[in-house]
């Protein structure tokens, strides 16, 4: 087994500590379906206790603006945390990180379940949240590391698939535990799949030689700054939804995160979106998820108070989306790997904004099967661009920015999962009841849109005639 030092980079520009097949000679599917898992059951959790919320307040007779923190308690730290986290894995060993952290996370899942009161469920879960956050960030460093570089487009699109489609059945999984077996089963699932993952990367993920440090005083100071930032602009975000007024709030996360910046652990994230292409991507990733969660926010409320729709039809019809993403993930990555990742992304970002746009006319003539394939094109599109874009961006970060890079993807796609909601309730406010949801609409489309451009242009090589990065090129197909 290849020891890997604090150096520069391995073969394929993987960053030192990540297995890779070239350096072994094999592809490590199997960690690449441990990141898909772990992508999986991260963004399941964020969503699956929603429909728990009310049976957990009356058994612990606490009040629900109280047990809103048993959801918020988790989110904000995972999306908070996640600069921070990229910054401190960049230096630390990356398969203790693995472990810890899944070890971490099912530790938390079972605690939660166990609490007697409130406090200890909150307590809990603000704890999962910070082990969520180093998941998030491990997840496309795990799955772009165990494969070789002809093969990193259908390695990314495994986990860039299975995290949204863990995001969308969350209520549905949620609400069948809770029928069948009550509130506490809605954390307990998630124990096996953890487990699971656990044991398979115990065996499988090789070690680097590198143990966990623990951060400096500084970089504490680093990330309570960026922490605090983020949160501050989280929450505002998320209170917007009822109020737009809510968005003035957004001005106090100014100072956190500019005195962030200028600090030694801002440095680092404003390097790697320095780097040619990336800033664009990132870009394209927020308009994207923007446009992703405007929509689901819009169809289902627009079925469910205009139209009458029941709350079982407008789930399924919904469920199109991921339905759509999950068919296309894996087409999306072959298609990377044989033709490049960025006319592959682009090509899928055509396809989303194309099914969007398609559903602007919305009407109350419309039935739910209208709405259906519709929403299930957009979805097609996002399985062919979700892959290739993240394989975009890792081959273009720095080797031993790998985390840090990771990291503001996952940050630049839960800004835009938080973004969409708002947007999508102003312009319903500014169009008016008769016209809000259209206009909801057109603002998803506009959002989706938006990330063609951003994806098209590559970014400007050093070297003429060279590829802007490793996955504008395509390459051979492995045999």
């Amino acid at each position: 087994m290849t020891h890997h030092g604090q150096g520069p980079a391995g073969p394929g520009g993987i960053p030192n500590g990540i297995p890779t097949g070239q350096d072994h000679g094999q592809d490590r599917w199997i960690l690449v379906g441990v990141a898909g898992l772990l992508a999986f059951v991260a963004m399941l959790d964020m969503n699956i206790v929603n429909v728990a919320l009310a049976a957990i307040s009356g058994d612990l007779r606490v009040p629900a603006a109280t047990v809103q923190w048993v959801v918020l308690g988790y989110q904000l730290p995972v999306v908070a945390l996640l600069l921070p986290v990229g910054r401190w894995l960049d230096g630390s060993g990356r398969r203790p990180a693995v472990l810890v952290a899944i070890t971490g996370f099912a530790l938390c899942s079972a605690l939660a379940a166990a609490a007697p009161w409130a406090g200890l469920l909150i307590a809990a879960r603000v704890a999962q949240g910070v082990f969520g956050a180093v998941l998030f960030v491990l997840m496309p460093v795990l799955a772009m590391g165990s494969v070789r570089p002809a093969l990193r487009g259908r390695a990314m699109s495994v986990p860039a698939t299975l995290g949204p489609l863990g995001a969308v059945t969350g209520p549905a999984v949620g609400g069948l535990l809770l029928d069948a077996m009550g509130w506490r089963a809605v954390f307990l699932v998630k124990i096996p799949f953890c487990v699971l993952a656990l044991v398979v990367a115990w065996k499988a993920m090789p070690g680097d030689g590198a143990r966990l440090r623990l951060p400096r005083p500084r970089a504490l100071l680093d990330a309570s700054l960026a922490a605090a930032g983020v949160t501050v602009l989280l929450v505002a975000l998320t209170l917007a939804a009822g109020h737009t007024a809510w968005l003035a709030l957004a001005v106090a996360a100014v100072p956190p995160l500019w005195l962030w910046l200028r600090g030694q652990g801002g440095k680092p994230v404003a390097g790697v979106l320095r780097v040619p292409g990336l800033a664009s991507a990132h870009g394209a990733v927020l308009a994207l998820a923007t446009g992703f969660a405007a929509v689901h926010y819009v169809i289902a409320f627009h079925l469910q108070r205009d139209d009458g729709v029941s709350a079982t039809a407008t789930g399924l019809t919904v469920l199109a989306f991921p339905l759509g993403m999950g068919i296309a993930g894996p087409l999306g990555g072959r298609l990377a790997d044989r033709y490049g990742a960025r006319p592959v992304a682009v090509s899928g970002a055509v396809v989303t904004a194309t099914g969007l746009f398609l559903l602007v006319p919305l009407d109350g003539g419309w039935s739910p099967g209208d709405v259906a394939w519709r929403l299930a094109l957009a979805g097609a599109g996002m399985g062919l661009n979700g892959g290739p874009t993240q394989a975009l961006v890792m081959s273009a970060a720095p080797p031993e920015r790998a985390a840090t890079t990771g990291s503001t993807v996952q940050l630049a796609r839960s800004l835009g999962f938080t973004l969409g909601p708002v947007l999508a309730t102003a312009v319903w406010g500014l169009a008016g009841a008769a016209q809000g949801a259209r206009a909801g609409l057109v603002l998803a489309a506009i959002a989706a849109a938006f990330s063609i451009p951003l994806l098209a242009l590559p970014a400007s090589s050093r070297t003429t005639g060279a590829p802007a990065t490793a996955a504008d090129a395509p390459t051979p197909a492995p045999r």
